[in-house]
């Protein structure tokens, strides 16, 4: 009898740990599942990579300046190989949200230590890349604000209560007692 107790266990036991495990799971497949709408908007986060060049800085460069004039004016360059050590390369894109990606590269090269000549994109000027960057809103019409009279006429004036007297303020004591007891 003990026998046939023991051998009853040990076969229920595993269906006894696999049955509760089993319903667990099961129960997880009847989760209710998040439908993302189309008119859901997800944050997508700015991405700027390089240094912005404008037209007008490209405009200033003139051949013959120097390196370090060059880099005054443009700023320090995102490529300077050092197996290309007469090319700088300045490029600079930009990802916002709602707004299309920008993307501009320039190219100096140098003869020596002498710029010689400049190459790359057609660069928007400043106040063009500017408006460029400015998410284009829809026009809506703004609601009117205002209360009419016969709008606000609909609605009972308000009562007002009468202030009530003010209390007479209880006299501060004249001393307080100590924050730390006294030392004995």
């Amino acid at each position: 009898m003990k026998k046939q107790i023991l051998i009853s266990l040990r076969n229920t036991l595993p269906i006894g740990l696999a049955m509760p495990l089993l319903l667990v799971l099961l129960s997880a497949c009847s989760l209710p599942r998040l439908n993302v709408t189309t008119d859901a908007v997800l944050y997508i986060p700015e991405v700027v990579q390089g240094n912005f060049v404008s037209r007008e800085q490209k405009e200033f460069l003139k051949p013959g300046m120097s390196r370090l004039q060059v880099k005054e004016v443009l700023g320090t360059p995102l490529v300077a190989s050092v197996f290309h050590e007469q090319r700088w390369d300045y490029v600079f894109t930009i990802r916002r949200q709602g707004v299309p990606a920008q993307s501009f590269s320039l190219s100096v090269l140098f003869k020596g230590d002498v710029l010689d000549r400049v190459s790359g994109d057609e660069l928007p000027s400043e106040t063009e890349f500017v408006t460029k960057l400015v998410a284009k809103k829809s026009t809506t019409k703004v609601p009117e604000l205002e209360a009419k009279e016969e709008d606000l006429r609909k609605f009972p004036a308000p009562v007002r209560k009468a202030d009530p007297a003010p209390a007479t303020a209880l006299p501060l004591p004249s001393s307080y007692p100590p924050l730390e007891p006294a030392k004995r």
